[in-house]
């Protein structure tokens, strides 16, 4: 008993598991926007958002030309987060539509565009592939047009494995020849290979209840962006509560957290902290939410 006490008091104390927890990565593009500052300063900001909570992040800077995120490999990028223990969980990306395509309905060239961006996102470790938002379209017909591509994406993503979804802003909450476009989007595009990521401070920003669009449209908010006007539940403009508490309603997957910006009395890594330090101590936030 006496070998086995002492042992107890060498053997380090495992930490108590972490909750699921992403960073949008944009949130921090001053201090690792660029390929110079993230060569600088990712090593130290991967471990501090590590060592914060954070379990994961999601890209904002997919060249699709070089085929780099932050001007290194997929590879290299996967490996920078891992070491740091970070999962590389999903990107911001996109290729539009130009006029003549939106015209002819032809997503010849977009799709070929995808290819390798997929690619690119397998090669990263991601699951996730998420467009961070379009324009408003001017008619019903080029609405379709768009909601057909984002289901072919879709279609070329599962075949690889991959989740794509589209980040919702407050601008689609506006009407096209009467219609929301929301709703339009919701009703035309496929669930089987189509996810909403709804930014909840955008949701609110637009007059509208993310609650009441998760009991609309069940099961349809795979993502989840959790925002505030700066670091979160500073406002008291938005019920997270309410709204971590219909994740099941939702289909919410995983959540990420992310900042435009603070009100100028801390810096931005200190409000990402203090977003970080405020889901980790809420107790209607829980672990996992990944079935």
């Amino acid at each position: 008993m006496i070998i086995l006490a002492a042992l107890l008091l060498v053997l380090p104390v495992s930490a108590k598991p972490k909750k699921e927890m992403a960073l949008q990565l944009y949130s921090i593009r001053e201090v690792i926007g660029s390929p110079e500052n993230y060569a600088k300063n990712h090593v130290e900001v991967f471990k501090k958002l590590h060592d914060w909570g954070y379990t994961a992040v999601e890209a904002a800077s997919y060249d699709q030309g070089r085929g780099t995120f932050y001007g290194v490999s997929p590879q290299q990028f996967r490996a920078d987060c891992e070491a740091a223990g970070l999962e590389c969980l999903s990107s911001h990306t996109t290729r539009g539509l130009d006029e003549n395509e939106l015209k002819n309905h032809d997503f010849t060239e977009a799709l070929k565009w995808w290819d390798k961006a997929i690619a690119d996102h397998k090669a990263a470790g991601m699951s996730y592939i998420v467009t961070p938002g379009w324009g408003v379209p001017k008619t019903l017909v080029e609405a379709q047009t768009m909601c057909d591509y984002q289901n072919a994406i879709g279609r070329k993503c599962a075949a690889a494995g991959l989740k794509y979804g589209y980040h919702t802003h407050s601008h689609e909450y506006q009407k096209v020849e009467g219609v929301r476009w929301i709703d339009f989007m919701m009703e035309h595009t496929d669930a089987n290979v189509f996810f909403w990521q709804m930014d909840t401070y955008w949701c609110v920003m637009g007059q509208q209840s993310p609650v009441q669009f998760f009991k609309k449209y069940p099961g349809r908010f795979r993502m989840l962006h959790i925002k505030d006007l700066y670091e979160l539940g500073a406002s008291g403009m938005l019920g997270f509560e309410a709204i971590f508490n219909a994740a099941d309603t939702a289909g919410l997957e995983y959540y990420v957290v992310e900042m435009e910006g603070t009100d100028g009395t801390i810096d931005i890594m200190e409000g990402v902290r203090r977003c970080a330090e405020y889901l980790s101590k809420s107790k209607f936030v829980r672990k996992s939410y990944r079935k």
